[in-house]
């Protein structure tokens, strides 16, 4: 492999592999933030007297308790037993569906003793800053972690941005109902019981998303478009069959049916790890996948020769080819079928040229690409890599097509 090509994929892997870190700690500065608000509401909640504020920190303990046992999944999941020889990873969403039911219990204790619970007057000069201070960290924190999440490409840090928004919107009901109290208004069993609610629906949320898992949902369409795109991607792949996928503990687990445009078996299998290898690091969320093979030589080629000009001789310089002849064979007997010039768009570019001209013509799937010479540039490499044969010119001049434009 060139240098230059090696580079390049190892900047690729440092800066997903820099991105996946920043994410893992954020998601632990975000539990341990949740634990703090839970610890600050309750405790105000309880020595204030505010039933309403005491929920609020239980719908923030959900938070808490959600990512423990998410915790308590991965490290199950990385047990190994005979009996289960695709992991343990659903131990995760049964953590999750019993905290679940835990949840969604609170919740409705919470509606109990607000309602019919003694009528208590909270202590407002205690309660309220603290709703305040919650209200303005859940916002502010949340905003951040949701830019945080985009640019980081984190669906679990967005996700953990709408919580903590949620929990914003439950607090802000708590301080409304402490700025009643200011006012000898008695508004915090009916705060209570709405966020009893926010308790209930969190609880709901974390049920159906244990449930999808042990259902095996599918992934979301728009992941599992971008998984075909990827391996369809690939100079020797024809199409993707069928994409069977289903999710595992928020992780995911796919299998692929790729019809391969080639009758050797083993570099279809090459080609086939090499996709499945692309999956797993695209997708961190992608612990699994399987391509099988289906195999077939199709009945034409697809060659591409460098040119200095329409018509005209062979280019040396594979990336510095201003224009390239793709030719279609018949594979039997080596007449042409169909021809047409395409212009190359990098043969000009500065830095990378032998990269963008390598992806350049992978996109264009040939199965050889004809040279005057062999050499380890990064588009040759690339090339090769990818099973496309470099065929070595003999001497002879491609054939003489002259298409008018």
């Amino acid at each position: 492999m060139s240098k230059e090509n090696s580079y390049n994929q190892d900047k690729e892997l440092d800066i997903s592999s820099r991105e996946i870190r920043q994410a893992r700690k954020r998601a632990a500065f975000s539990v341990l933030l949740n634990l703090l608000l839970t610890v600050g509401k309750g405790t105000a909640g309880v020595i204030g007297g505010s039933s309403a504020l005491i929920g609020d920190a239980i719908h923030s303990a959900t938070d808490v308790v959600g990512s423990l046992a998410a915790w308590f999944g991965l490290w199950l999941a990385g047990k190994k037993h005979p009996s289960f020889p695709y992991g343990l990873y659903k131990a995760e969403t049964l953590a999750t569906l019993v905290t679940s039911v835990v949840v969604m219990i609170a919740g409705y204790e919470i509606a109990r003793q607000a309602f019919l619970g003694p009528i208590r007057v909270p202590d407002i000069a205690l309660t309220l800053p603290v709703a305040l201070l919650s209200l303005v960290i859940a916002l502010g924190f949340g905003i951040y972690q949701l830019y945080a999440g985009r640019r980081l490409h984190s669906k679990a840090l967005e996700a953990d941005a709408r919580d903590y928004l949620a929990d914003g919107l439950s607090t802000l009901v708590v301080v409304i109902s402490l700025v009643g109290g200011y006012f000898n208004i008695e508004l915090d069993r009916w705060a209570a019981g709405v966020v009893s609610l926010f308790v209930f629906w969190s609880g709901g949320n974390l049920m159906w998303r244990a449930a999808r898992d042990l259902m095996d949902q599918a992934i979301d369409r728009d992941t599992e478009r971008e998984i075909i795109e990827l391996a369809e991607s690939h100079p020797f792949v024809e199409k993707v069959e069928q994409c069977l996928s289903r999710m595992a503990g928020g992780r995911y687990i796919v299998d692929l049916d790729v019809v391969f445009r080639s009758g050797d078996l083993s570099l279809a299998h090459r080609i086939g790890h090499h996709i499945e290898d692309d999956i797993r690091s695209r997708f961190p969320r992608v612990v699994m996948t399987s391509v099988r093979i289906h195999s077939h030589e199709p009945g034409d080629i697809r060659r591409m020769t460098p040119v200095r000009e329409q018509g005209g001789e062979i280019e040396e310089s594979l990336t510095q080819a201003p224009w390239f002849l793709v030719e279609t064979l018949d594979r039997e007997s080596g007449s042409t079928i169909d021809h047409e010039y395409v212009q190359n768009p990098y043969c000009e570019a500065g830095t990378r040229r032998g990269l963008l001209v390598g992806k350049w013509l992978l996109g264009r799937k040939p199965n050889q690409v004809v040279v005057v010479r062999k050499n380890k540039g990064t588009a040759s490499v690339l090339l090769e890599e990818s099973g496309v044969e470099i065929v070595v010119s003999k001497g002879e001049q491609p054939l003489q097509y002259k298409d008018n434009f």
